[in-house]
């Protein structure tokens, strides 16, 4: 159901007369021109001086653009069908070629300055129509003279196949051999069933394409968005799932920024993280390079990495702060950042987008905000479902039609379901409770009540390793890291010292005693005498 102005009646502005889209738009009320405004904010950049002024940016190709990708399929079609039917045209006349649901999809068209009525019929502007092409619904040119329908019961052997071959078809076509096809062809164009488009192409006038399609504009009509047949899953199962992402990805983000205090980076002179840079950050991480690029951009996002004059990135000031915050906080804003961003870290994984690195300044696309909502959207409307790509990508192209054949339309889309999944929004391909809440905007996301609290102790083992058997503290997690490198993940996490890491650690002004002591200190476990023979014997050298 299409959305109305609160205190309205449908049927009030259908029979005001308008001689333009001017006029109209003078007899909308104050109201209903700030829904137009809320509905088409371009519109208000600069503010028009006068309505003619406002009619003529309301019927601009780079609006109307921007105006018709806010449409889903139903209402595109409604649109096409009162394009591909002549006027003056009438709400009974479109519901006829159409459904009598087109009559819904009216309001929503007329709110956003699309169409406008005049007496009860309605209008299109010009620059509308071109906009939409030559054969709207693939129905061709409106015929120059009158077509004899009635003919078409006596048409001879062959040419009712070639009226049938343009009826669903491109409504252009080409003569091709003569001898087999010129008298039935020279028959169609003599009773104005066939138009001439050139020497060798001919093409279905549009009211013949009407009849022959039994005065329906469209073979089928998308009235609602396609029903999803996903797997259930279960509550628990999604919500230990996200969490798990959620603990992750805060997790990358701090060892990625305190790896690169340690093993700094340079932006390129283009801009950007180098490829080098970007594979050593993805081994230390245990990641692939497509996820730390996405770990790599939401700090950026965040704020919490600086770029010196020197071309070093370093964790910034604000990184102290955000490591300070609750989980729920520091989630909160990497999720809402990445939501609103008109950056596409996915673009940085493709092999035609050469040059195109982490943190450069060529990751933007103007559409990616409104498409990653878009695509949300679809798991909020089937919650505990898990969605695979065909399965969201059947809707957004019914909710987006015009992005159809956009550039990275289906890239974007599994891209976006990745990263979902990567942040903890989604959870085995459905919504998690967590990203159900952070969608609706409430006060709590019942995180910080979720995950287990950060413990202070390490469980170092014989075969110098040690085992954090939980999320570790800050101050621990980043000393740990300067002499120890994990070597896996999971509900546990384990760390490996070696001659490489405790050399790591001595060269950043850690003692052997100290690295020692230290471990005395947070261990629940005797340390191994190898393990400080290793330090020793490394400290000594």
């Amino acid at each position: 159901m299409s959305p109305k102005v609160k205190g309205k009646n449908p049927s009030e502005p259908r029979m005001r007369a308008a001689a333009s889209l001017a006029d109209e738009l003078r007899a909308r009320s104050d109201e209903e021109i700030a829904h137009l405004f809320s509905v088409r904010s371009d519109l208000t950049a600069p503010v028009p001086n006068d309505f003619s002024s406002l009619a003529a940016r309301a019927t601009s190709t780079p609006s109307l653009v921007r105006c018709l990708d806010t449409l889903n399929l139903f209402q595109y079609q409604v649109l096409e069908a009162i394009c591909a039917l002549e006027e003056p045209l009438t709400i009974e006349r479109l519901t006829e070629c159409t459904d009598p649901a087109a009559t819904q999809e009216l309001d929503a068209l007329w709110m956003r300055a699309l169409i406008y009525f005049d007496r009860g019929e309605i209008r299109m502007a010009r620059a509308l129509r071109e906009l939409i092409g030559a054969t709207p619904a693939g129905l061709g040119p409106v015929s120059l003279g009158k077509p004899k329908i009635a003919a078409i019961a006596k048409a001879p052997p062959g040419a009712l196949q070639i009226l049938q071959a343009l009826t669903w078809g491109s409504p252009k076509g080409a003569i091709g051999d003569r001898r087999k096809t010129g008298k039935q062809i020279e028959w169609l164009l003599e009773q104005g069933l066939l138009t001439q488009v050139d020497s060798e192409h001919v093409a279905l006038p549009r009211e013949v394409g009407l009849h022959l399609r039994g005065g329906r504009v469209h073979r089928e009509l998308s009235i609602t968005p396609p029903k999803l047949d996903g797997e259930r899953s279960k509550s628990d199962s999604i919500k230990d799932a996200s969490l798990a992402s959620i603990s992750s990805i805060l997790r990358w983000i701090a060892e990625l920024l305190d790896f690169w205090s340690e093993e700094t980076p340079r932006a390129l002179k283009t801009g950007g993280l180098g490829i080098r840079d970007l594979k050593k950050s993805a081994e230390h991480l245990g990641v692939d390079e497509e996820l730390a690029a996405f770990i790599a951009e939401l700090a950026f996002l965040a704020g919490l990495i600086a770029i010196e004059g020197d071309d070093r990135i370093l964790p910034s000031t604000q990184f102290d702060i955000w490591q300070s915050q609750s989980p729920e906080s520091r989630w909160r804003e990497i999720a809402s950042l990445w939501l609103a961003t008109s950056r596409v870290s996915g673009l940085v994984r493709r092999v035609e987008s050469k040059g195109i690195t982490p943190l450069g300044s060529e990751l933007d696309r103007i559409w990616a905000a409104r498409m990653r909502r878009l695509i949300l959207s679809v798991f909020e409307s089937n919650p505990e479902i898990t969605l695979d790509q065909a399965m969201v990508q059947s809707w957004i192209d019914w909710l987006a039609p015009t992005r159809k054949s956009a550039p990275l339309h289906r890239e974007f889309t599994a891209w976006t379901i990745e990263e979902a999944e990567w942040l903890g929004i989604t959870g085995r391909g459905a919504l998690s409770p967590f990203g159900a809440r952070f969608l609706q905007e409430l006060d709590s996301l019942q995180i910080d009540s979720s995950l287990p609290p950060p413990i202070d102790h390490i469980l170092v083992q014989a075969d110098n390793t040690a085992i954090a058997p939980g999320p570790l503290t800050i101050d621990l997690s980043r000393r740990l890291s300067n002499f120890a490198d994990i070597e896996s993940r999971g509900n546990a996490t384990v760390y490996r010292f070696t001659e490489s890491s405790i050399r790591r650690g001595l060269d950043h002004g850690h003692t052997g005693d100290e690295i020692k002591a230290f471990l005395h200190e947070v261990s629940r476990t005797p340390i191994p005498q190898p393990l400080e023979y290793l330090i020793a014997d490394i400290a000594r050298r």
